[in-house]
C-alpha cells in the first residue's frame, strides 16, 4: 500500500517520540452525521489531530473521517452503529503504517458495523510486526459467533486456518474466491466461520471475513505448515475432532471443509436428508453406504444429535486405541466397529462425482460441488493446481448452456500435484496441514 501523505503531499513521517496518549474523539462531519446510512466511501479520510504529531490532520484517499483510540487492547473495537463510523484509527508502538480493511467491530451484534481500521505505529524498529508483539484474543464467545453465522436450521460452515495458509494471495484467498464465483455459493459466505489456529491467522481472517474465532491452544504451536503425520499434524487433527464435537454439543449442525477445497456449487441439495454423518472420499466405490469407501476427513456434513455427539466422542477417544494414527486412518478403523451399529448412526459416503479431489477428480463440471487438493504434497504444488482449477471453472462459466451440457471440458489438474510426487514418501499420501 502507498504510505499516507500529508496535505502538502510530502511523505508520512512518524513522530520521533510518542505523543501523549490521545483520547477518544469523534466529531463527525456533515457528510457522515447521518449514521449508518451514510456512504461507505468518499474522497478522503482525515485523522483527527489525536492521530498525528501535528495539528494538521493526515489525509488518506478513499475513506471517511475517523476517530482515534489510544493504546488499543485489541484490534476490533466495538463501535455503536449510531456513530456512523466507517473506520477507526488506533495507536500502536510500531514504526510503520498499516491499513487493514475490512474488520468487523462486533460480529455477534447486528447493530454494529464492519469497518476498516487504520493503524498508526511509531518508534520501534520492528516495522509493525504486530503479530509477534500484541496479544490478540476473541472479543466474542464461540456461541455468539456461531449463533450469528448459523442458517435457520442452525447449520454453519466451518474451516480451520493457520499462519502458513493465511498469507496474502495464498490458499485462503483462493478458497474465498471459489465461494464468490461458484454456483449459488456466494450467499454461503454469510454462514462460514473461520477457526484460526494462531494469532496471525486470526488477524488475517478479520481483515478478509466476517466470522472468525481464535482457537487457543498454548500447548502446541500451530502457526507453521504442519506436514502429514508429524507430531504437530497429529495434534492439530485431533484438536479439530475435539473442537467439532463441542460444536455439535452446542446444538449446531456443521459442514466442515478444509481450506484447500474449492466450492463451485451449493452442496446442500446433494446431501442425504436422513444421514447423521456424511463424508467425502478419496475413493468412492459407487455405493453410498459401502464401508469399503475411503473417506476423507477434509469435508463432512454432520447433524447435531445424540448419535453424532457420541460418535465424535468415540472417534476422539479411539486415538488412544490406535496411537500414532491420524483422525482419517482411525475413522477407517472404527467405521466398521460394532459400536457404530449400536449407536444407530447413519453414515453416508459422498460420491466423488459431486465431491471430488485430486485423488479422484470429479469429471463432469455440471455436477461438481467441491474439489479438494488432496493427494498433494507442499503448499507450492497445491497453490499451482488450485489456481488452474479456478481457471478451468471460470472458463466453464463462459460456455453457453448447450456447450456446458456437452461437457466439452474437464479439469487440467492434477499437474504439480500427483501421486508420482509422493513416491519418495514410501507411498504415504503426504499432505500439508489442511489436506486431510
Amino acid at each position: 500500500m502507498t504510505p499516507p501523505t500529508t496535505p502538502n503531499n510530502g511523505p508520512f513521517q512518524p513522530p520521533l517520540t510518542p505523543p501523549p496518549p490521545p483520547s477518544f474523539r469523534w466529531n463527525p462531519p456533515p457528510s457522515v452525521s447521518g449514521g449508518p446510512s451514510a456512504p461507505r466511501s468518499s474522497s478522503s479520510l482525515s485523522l483527527s489531530p489525536a492521530c498525528s504529531s501535528s495539528k494538521t490532520p493526515i489525509t488518506l484517499s478513499a475513506l471517511l473521517p475517523i476517530p482515534c483510540l489510544a493504546s488499543p487492547p485489541f484490534f476490533t473495537p466495538t463501535i455503536p452503529s449510531r456513530h456512523g463510523l466507517q473506520s477507526v484509527c488506533v495507536f500502536g508502538n510500531y514504526q510503520s503504517f498499516k491499513l487493514r480493511s475490512p474488520l468487523r467491530t462486533n460480529a455477534a451484534m447486528r447493530s454494529h458495523l464492519r469497518v476498516p481500521i487504520a493503524i498508526i505505529f511509531y518508534n520501534v524498529n520492528d516495522r509493525g510486526d504486530f503479530g509477534r508483539n500484541v496479544k490478540v484474543t476473541n472479543d466474542y464467545s464461540l456461541e455468539n459467533i456461531l449463533n450469528e453465522a448459523a442458517m435457520q436450521d442452525r447449520t454453519v460452515i466451518l474451516t480451520t486456518l493457520n499462519e502458513a495458509w493465511a498469507a496474502t494471495n495464498s490458499i485462503i484467498d483462493l478458497f474465498l474466491e471459489s465461494f464468490r464465483i461458484g454456483d449459488r455459493t456466494r450467499r454461503l459466505l454469510n454462514h462460514l466461520v473461520i477457526i484460526a489456529l494462531d494469532q496471525k491467522a486470526f488477524m488475517r481472517c478479520q481483515a478478509i471475513h466476517t466470522y472468525c474465532y481464535l482457537l487457543v491452544n498454548e500447548a502446541t504451536d500451530f502457526h507453521k505448515e504442519a506436514y502429514f503425520m508429524t507430531p504437530s499434524y497429529l495434534k492439530m487433527m485431533w484438536r479439530r475432532i475435539d473442537f467439532l464435537r463441542s460444536v455439535l454439543e452446542m446444538g449446531y449442525n456443521f459442514v466442515f471443509t478444509d481450506v484447500d477445497i474449492m466450492w463451485f456449487r451449493d452442496p446442500f441439495p446433494w446431501f442425504h436428508r436422513d444421514a447423521d454423518f456424511q463424508i467425502a472420499c478419496d475413493h468412492f466405490t459407487g455405493s453410498f453406504d459401502d464401508v469399503q469407501n475411503r473417506p476423507n476427513g477434509g469435508f463432512n456434513f454432520v447433524k447435531s444429535n445424540n448419535r453424532s455427539i457420541e460418535f465424535y466422542k468415540f472417534w476422539y477417544s479411539s486415538r488412544e486405541t490406535y496411537p500414532g494414527y491420524h483422525d482419517q486412518d482411525v475413522l477407517n478403523f472404527i467405521k466398521v466397529d460394532p459400536f457404530i451399529t449400536e449407536l444407530g448412526l447413519k453414515m453416508i459416503f459422498l460420491d466423488t462425482a459431486n465431491f471430488g479431489g485430486l485423488c479422484e477428480p470429479s469429471r463432469d463440471l455440471n455436477k461438481v460441488c467441491t474439489m479438494h487438493a488432496n493427494c498433494c504434497y507442499g503448499m507450492d504444488s497445491k497453490l499451482h493446481d488450485l489456481r488452474i482449477m479456478l481457471q478451468d471453472w471460470k472458463y466453464h462459466l463462459t460456455l453457453s448452456p448447450s456447450l456446458k451440457r456437452l461437457s466439452i471440458i474437464s479439469w487440467r489438474v492434477p499437474q504439480n500435484c500427483s501421486l508420482d510426487s509422493l513416491k519418495h514418501y514410501h507411498g504415504s499420501p503426504e499432505k500439508s496441514v489442511q489436506e486431510d
